[in-house]
């Protein structure tokens, strides 16, 4: 019987390590023996830096956020287009093969479905770019509950169809676990049935958005779950530690590669 894969486990160091800057982050995460690490903002970020530390620790850009621009209102479709252009050259100079997207709030008075159709055209019109660079996008839904109220995508079953509906192969989703938790549960089950459509994973603990080994959901086996898979895609711990960070990483990536 073939074993499953390991993890592809991604440090995001904005959060797990923000009073950092990001190069000694970098340093911080090759010491814990993490392959890749990843970052929201490129756009106020010394690239050059970056890329050649990124090369003598032998890590990978996991993924980094696209410009904060809505999907779901037309008149910022320009802006939103002009920013992923602009991020995709930056995925490219750091080898990077995911861009993450929010998506807006929604706009009241709208409808859901002109919202929704409004995402879905934006995609399409992004979806070329982003094929001739072989680079992939990648809609994250976020809760409503705690963190993001107002925000137009909650629940990944929406997420999903919005991909389908794209139809590209360079268009797929964030499938954030704490988020998810709190939006809709039954995580196991959403992330394999969808495993084709989701290019990208964030993990923290729930309640509170720590370490993993905090709160109510069981990692080990929502990653066993995944490594089970055929996903070949990088999982980002994306939390807020609250004991020691350079430890917390430490002992999350001895359990990790065990998986």
């Amino acid at each position: 019987m073939n074993q499953p894969a390991r993890l592809n486990a991604s440090v995001c160091v904005d959060a797990v390590l923000e009073d950092l800057s990001t190069i000694d982050a970098m340093q911080v995460v090759a010491r814990c023996g993490y392959s890749a690490f990843e970052f929201w903002k490129w756009w106020d970020k010394d690239l050059e830096a970056i890329q050649k530390t990124r090369k003598e620790l032998n890590l990978a850009v996991a993924a980094v956020c696209t410009k904060f621009v809505s999907l779901v209102d037309p008149s910022t479709r320009a802006e939103y287009l002009g920013g992923l252009e602009e991020s995709i050259e930056a995925a490219k100079q750091l080898q990077c093969p995911t861009l993450i997207s929010q998506v807006g709030d929604a706009r009241p008075g709208v409808s859901r479905q002109e919202q929704r159709d409004c995402m879905i055209d934006g995609l399409k019109q992004a979806a070329p770019k982003l094929e001739d660079a072989g680079v992939t996008l990648a809609i994250e839904p976020l809760n409503e509950l705690i963190d993001h109220a107002g925000y137009y995508l909650v629940r990944s079953e929406e997420a999903f169809e919005i991909i389908k509906a794209v139809d590209s192969p360079n268009v797929k989703v964030t499938f954030d676990i704490y988020h998810q938790q709190i939006s809709e549960g039954h995580v196991i089950a959403n992330l394999t049935e969808n495993i084709g459509s989701i290019a990208h994973f964030h993990a923290a603990g729930n309640p509170g958005r720590h370490e993993l080994d905090r709160g109510e959901l069981h990692y080990p086996s929502i990653f066993s779950a995944i490594a089970e898979t055929d996903y070949s895609g990088y999982v980002g711990l994306e939390y807020w530690p609250v004991d020691d960070a350079e430890a917390g990483l430490q002992k999350a990536s001895d359990w990790i590669k065990k998986v």
